[in-house]
Parts: C-alpha cells; structure tokens; sequence
C-alpha cells in the first residue's frame, strides 16, 4: 500500500496539534490559587516574606528620609535635630543597601511613600515647637516597631543569602533608631500597641510577625496572574516549539 501523502495525513494531524496545546493550555491553568501543580521556580526567586521585607524597608527610607531631614532642620530640641540628622543619614545607607539587593534579585519594590506615609510627613510639615517634636518621635517609634518583628522573622527563615544580609542591616539601623528615638524621654509607652498572638493554629515567626505588624505579608492577587500568565506563555511557547518539530 503507498504511503498517505500530508492531505491524507493532515486531519489527525491537526486533532494532535489541538490536543497538544490544551495539555498546554490546562498546565497553565493549573498554577491559579489553590491548585496543586508546582511551578519551577527561577534562580534566587523570592518567597512573598523576602519580598515582604525589601519592600518594607524600601518604604521606610522613602518617607523616614524626609522626616529625619525634616527634624534635623526644625526640630526644637537639639537632640531632635541631632536624631533627625543621623535617622536621615542612616536611612540613605540603607536605602542604598535595598536597592543594590533588590537589583540583585530582579526584584520589584516602592518608588514612592505610601499615602499613610505622606500623611505623616504633611502632618509633620504643619507642625512647630514641641509639637513637631513630638510627632516626629512617636510616628517614627511606631514605624519602626512595625518592621522590626517582620525583619526578625524574615531573618530567621530566609533560604537566600542577599535577603538574609538585608536582614541583617536593617535590624541593626532599625534597632539603633528605635534607641535613639527613645533617648530623647518623648516615647509614649502606653500608646504603642502591645504585643499579640497570631490567629490560634499558626505560631509560625512570619505569622507572629504579621500580626504585630499590623499588615498582612502575602502575595497580591495581581502577582498570582502575573505568574499564571507567564506560565501560560511559557506553555505556549514550548507546544509551538513541539508542532514546529511534529
């Protein structure tokens, strides 16, 4: 019998091509919340606490740089200007530390404050006397209570070394900060947010973390299709290498 010639051929092949891209097609599926299909992860690819911790301490530059420039030039005690100038100083170290190690990774963070944070800093600029000094300590004390737990915990558990170094620097300023901060006798103890549990059943140190942190560590909705996307695409591509071959 002679062999089929590519019309004859053509209709099954057709049925193979269709049947191989819906393979593809239902892979890429298989990465949206909740299911179970691991998806190989790039080299030095960040869990969302590391990711968690460069955005966090780039957020805390942006807007305590600022502050401290701003204490430093109307603060009304010397130890205020004092704190400012070095809060200031310090905080573009480290902004240049979490830069240079979000490069690194490919990872994405803030370029500006949020708008809480440019609430504090308009809230500072209409303040004078005691009265800025004042906001100055206990907004910053506050912010700096926050991150701290969370750098503590991404410390303990990272598995990469560029996050685990960042960690390391900003617990040091942070801690140093926070010291300063409540060398000038202006902290208000009683306001500070005490310490809390984590919802019962998780005693993890990122959940301990979160919950005194008062923001949730997770990864945005965005984020999830942004990965199914890039699956789906990578899927394309390698059934489109597969009909070319077939």
């Amino acid at each position: 019998m002679a062999p089929l010639n590519s019309a004859h051929r053509r209709p099954g092949h057709r049925t193979h091509r269709v049947a191989v891209l819906l393979i593809a097609i239902i892979a890429g599926i298989g990465v949206l919340p909740g299911a179970a299909v691991a998806v190989p992860a790039p080299p030095q690819s960040l869990n969302a606490a590391d990711q968690a911790l460069l955005v966090g301490v780039r957020l805390a530059g942006l807007w305590e740089m600022p502050a401290g420039q701003m204490a430093a030039e109307k603060g009304q005690s010397a130890r205020v200007r004092e704190i400012g100038a070095g809060i200031a100083t310090e905080h573009e170290e480290l902004d240049r530390l979490t830069v240079a190690a979000a490069n690194k990774l490919g990872a994405t963070i803030p370029s500006d404050p949020t708008d809480e944070q440019k609430g504090w800093l308009l809230e500072m600029q209409n303040a004078s006397g005691a009265r800025f000094d004042q906001i100055f300590v206990t907004r910053l004390r506050e912010a700096h209570g926050k991150i701290f737990p969370v750098v503590g915990a991404v410390r303990a558990s990272t598995r990469n070394a560029t996050v685990r170094k960042l960690a390391d620097d900003a617990n040091r300023f942070v801690l140093h900060h926070m010291e300063m901060l409540e060398s000038t006798g202006l902290v208000r103890w009683e306001q500070l947010p005490p310490a809390v549990l984590p919802a019962s059943g998780n005693d993890s140190l990122l959940a301990r973390a979160s919950a005194n942190s008062g923001s949730g560590i997770g990864v945005s909705t965005t984020v999830v299709w942004l990965v199914f996307l890039a699956a789906l695409a990578t899927g394309g591509l390698a059934t489109y290498k597969v009909l070319r071959r077939s």
